[in-house]
């Protein structure tokens, strides 16, 4: 059984299925609904010995020391084959006279990101829907939401997974066998008021293994983008680090203005100096920080990412769905100023798992105690790989290097003729399935604020401790509602999203140092 349909789902169940695994993919949406589809720069790779090196050293520095080596020098070394794998599976990368169009993005020494335009993971996405439609062994339930896991003993001290219960579209939870549940269900942005993820990254992965008793770590890393399309009414569209690596500059308004009416190097009017010697191609950490903070000075909702001096022709080509999006808003790309502001983005923390993607259980004092037959790759996982803060496009290799580790894990360790047990079936009796959406709205708002304001980029214990107290009371109304009905996506999408922002906000109060993502400003 896996759990997801982005890049890490549809890889790993793809080579499930060629292998003659009995395998299915639980999605709650369509298979297209993920962040892998919304994904514009690229996945970084060394796709040369000469580059091992620099690739791992940029990212144990942008993780500021906390990354794992041994996971590094590992994702970094299989990068090249995973790239050769999902070419085979018909992604189309951009190429030139020398090769691969390689870009260069933030926290990077050298261009090594392969891209297809700025859609790069829609193009992986529809190669592996096409593949995964095609697969024989594989069953796709699209617009079924994963509920909660099974266990085989609730009191065994080492837990065993039995199977999944998941809500089909008529709102009936179905009960599965499974021997083997890998969860790929992606990030939870949307804890937050404004995210670049898609609607359905609301924590469901994380929230539901540790409910079952896995092991969850770093979730105090929560990644914010810096560069998001900041337009009143509007959600967040990412503006890709890829367009800074070309050469776009970020400006306040008050230097923006001074460039125009003075001219020369757009370089030296970035606030971007004032923080970091790389300028507007800091990690993502650093620039999202200063974006925040200039903001908070000036009293501005917004910078400005300037793209005016670059050659307009080329950068609208090599743009296009940026183009595409600016345009509908009355706004030129290589001509107007683009309105942006961080946004959430990624959480590089998630369940703990090995180097096959095997998760770890509770307790949390050892890392040693795997979970038999419970997975996690891509988002929802943390590998160790990007330590205190992910350097850019190292997600999708992350995704596509243990997805590919984790079903060769899974093909030598399933039991033929196993995953046939009766299991319980889900708890109906005596509920109703009437649920009230208007508090369930209102909640889901309340989380949302709660978390924006004092769970963000910047943290005070003060505001910590307030939002811990908050979210507790949420829970409390939450539990209540949940107990008393029959479930809905909206109430285990709010029950998960509650789940999740109270570990985020735990893990922020027991982090005492800043690092990376995590800025206390009662820590300096």
């Amino acid at each position: 059984m896996v759990v997801g349909s982005g890049i890490a789902g549809l890889f790993v169940a793809t080579r499930c299925a060629r292998a003659g695994l009995s395998t299915i993919v639980v999605t709650k949406k369509n298979l297209s609904d993920s962040s892998t589809n919304w994904a514009q720069g690229g996945i970084a790779a060394a796709m040369s010995n000469t580059d091992y090196q620099a690739h791992i050293d940029d990212t144990i520095d942008a993780g500021c020391g906390l990354s794992d080596p041994k996971i590094v020098e590992m994702v970094v070394r299989e990068a090249s084959n995973r790239i050769e794998d999902l070419i085979s599976s018909g992604v189309q990368f951009d190429s030139n006279e020398d090769g691969f169009d390689l870009t260069l993005e933030g926290g990077h020494s050298s261009r090594r990101i392969l891209h297809s335009k700025d859609a790069t993971g829609a193009e992986i996405e529809r190669a592996l829907i096409i593949e995964a439609r095609e697969s024989p062994n594989l069953e796709l339930l699209e617009s079924h939401m994963a509920v909660d896991l099974i266990l085989k003993d609730k009191s065994a001290e080492i837990k065993g997974i039995a199977g999944i219960w998941v809500l089909t579209p008529d709102e009936v939870v179905k009960t599965i066998p499974a021997q083997s549940i890998i969860i790929a269900t992606g990030g939870a942005g949307h804890i937050y008021r404004q995210t670049t993820n898609p609607p359905v990254a609301t924590g469901d992965g994380i929230a539901m293994a540790h409910r079952a008793g896995a092991k969850v770590r770093d979730l105090e890393f929560v990644q914010f983008h810096p560069t998001a399309l900041a337009l009143s009414g509007e959600r967040p569209f990412l503006i890709s680090e890829a367009l800074r690596g070309h050469g776009a500059i970020l400006m306040t308004s008050e230097n923006l203005a001074k460039w125009e009416s003075e001219g020369g190097e757009p370089t030296e009017y970035s606030f971007m100096l004032n923080h970091d010697t790389r300028g507007s191609l800091a990690t993502r950490d650093i620039v999202a920080r200063a974006t925040d903070q200039e903001m908070k000075e000036t009293g501005e909702n917004c910078v400005w990412l300037v793209t005016s001096h670059l050659d307009k022709e080329e950068i609208q080509q090599r743009f296009p769905t940026i183009r595409s999006r600016l345009k509908k808003n009355g706004l030129e790309l290589g001509v107007d100023p683009i309105p942006v502001a961080p946004a959430a983005h990624y959480m590089v923390g998630g369940i703990s798992v090995d180097e096959n993607g095997l998760a770890r259980q509770s307790p949390t004092f050892s890392n040693e105690i795997q979970y038999p037959g419970l997975y996690a790759i891509g988002e929802v996982a943390c590998t160790g790989l990007h330590g205190a803060n992910r350097l850019a496009s190292n997600s999708l290799l992350e995704a596509v290097v243990f997805s590919h580790r984790c079903a060769e894990h899974v093909i030598a360790n399933i039991a033929p003729g196993g995953g046939n047990e009766e299991l319980p079936e889900w708890r109906a009796e005596g509920l109703s399935s009437l649920v009230e959406h208007s508090p369930l709205r209102s909640d889901r708002i309340a989380l949302q604020s709660t978390m924006t304001d004092d769970v963000g980029l910047v943290k005070r214990n003060s505001r910590l401790q307030r939002a811990q107290r908050r979210l507790e009371f949420l829970r409390e109304e939450v539990e209540r509602i949940w107990r008393g009905s029959l479930p809905t996506q909206e109430v285990v999408e709010l029950r998960n999203m509650v789940h999740v922002s109270r570990l985020v906000t735990s893990a922020a109060i027991n982090r005492k140092e800043n690092i990376g993502l995590h800025h206390n400003l009662d820590c300096d």
